[in-house]
């Protein structure tokens, strides 16, 4: 299960020039502040399994609700990026983000190896997608080595806000307005489940990426600024 109502999800590649510093700042800087933000409860990072996978990082911050992406705390630290996010940013390429609900989620905790598929639904078809999903969502949680399944849906206008932070950036791409993620025990483990859920031809031709697990920050009280 996820560690509550809300996510952002972000995926993104990182100049060579870059990598260092991201390191640096990602670890000791950028993650304690945004789970030290009300409301943000955990925020873990991954790296690509395989050459395949694009972007190379993946980062899944959890909040209370999604209120909390709306708030006025998250919006003060995104208007008031700091000297060294300003940096580090610099560097980032290939950026998607998307500020999501928590549609479903299903599973006994979290993996050291994740699958993200960012894809689409039609507007007239989320009543019927939807439970379709998260119906094959509990069946892929109950596989031996499957962790956690979970359907994010976003707010396409939310997660486009222009903001400080963004201001002038060049590698921010649309956000994916869908998100199914998978946690397992070994990339292994997604292969049987990923074959059932692209019975939905909504999958098909979805971005998929593996992901093994770098780094968690749990809740903290730590706010930069």
């Amino acid at each position: 299960m996820l560690a509550g109502e809300g996510a952002v999800a972000i995926w993104n590649d990182i100049s060579e020039a870059g990598r260092a510093e991201f390191y640096a700042w990602h670890l000791h800087e950028h993650m304690p502040e945004r789970v030290g933000i009300p409301g943000f409860l955990r925020g873990r990072r991954y790296r690509a399994a395989d050459a395949a996978t694009q972007p190379e990082f993946f980062t899944l911050y959890e909040t209370s609700s999604f209120q909390v992406l709306q708030g006025s705390d998250y919006l003060a630290r995104l208007n008031d990026p700091t000297d060294w996010t300003r940096a580090a940013t610099a560097h980032f390429q290939t950026t998607t983000r998307s500020l999501t609900r928590v549609v479903a989620s299903h599973g006994v905790g979290s993996g050291g190896a994740m699958l993200t598929v960012r894809f689409d639904i039609a507007d007239d078809a989320v009543d019927d997608v939807v439970p379709r999903l998260t119906s094959a969502l509990e069946a892929a949680a109950r596989q031996p080595r499957i962790s956690g399944a979970h359907l994010l849906g976003s707010d396409a206008g939310m997660s486009g806000q222009s903001t400080a932070e963004s201001k002038d950036r060049k590698d921010l791409q649309a956000p994916a307005r869908w998100v199914l993620v998978l946690e397992a025990c070994d990339t292994d483990a997604f292969g049987p489940a990923l074959a059932q859920l692209r019975e939905s031809a909504e999958l098909r031709d979805a971005a998929v990426g593996r992901y093994l697990h770098e780094y968690t920050r749990l809740k903290t009280a730590w706010q930069a600024g």
